[in-house]
């Protein structure tokens, strides 16, 4: 496995962990028999409402980025800095969920940013043509 897909795996795993805080959390706050239920007019709140706002842009995150990184394994593409991107790309998503579950918005988005020109840059470098 290439450095590219194993820190790819690695966001999927810590994807998974977010949403169990955020189940917990929501079930602390709701109880499980709303969870249980249709869930129809449920609002989180405080902490687990901004657990699972971070937690639906981080699946939208691992859904833009999986493509890419795919993308450079199998065209051969992957490089030194494409690594450092989905590295960097890591770290700052780590950092987004952290930084927006705690309520620190500036801050939340310029990693958000961060996370967002890895994703930009992973892209540009998987279309572009190998010069042999």
């Amino acid at each position: 496995m290439n450095t590219g897909l194993f820190y790819l795996n690695v966001f999927g795993a810590f994807v998974i962990v977010v949403m169990l805080v955020q189940v917990l959390a929501a079930m602390q706050q709701l109880g499980l028999p709303a969870l249980a239920g249709n869930r129809d007019d449920l609002t989180l709140s405080g902490f687990a409402g901004r657990i699972e706002r971070a937690l639906n842009n981080s699946l939208i995150a691992l859904a833009m980025i999986t493509p890419a990184v795919l993308a450079l394994h199998f065209t051969g593409f992957a490089t030194a800095s494409t690594a450092l991107a989905v590295q960097i790309f890591l770290v700052a998503r780590i950092s987004y969920v952290i930084l927006y579950s705690l309520g620190i918005p500036w801050l939340r988005t310029g990693v958000w940013l961060v996370g967002f020109f890895c994703t930009a840059f992973l892209y540009s470098a998987a279309l572009k043509i190998p010069i042999a």
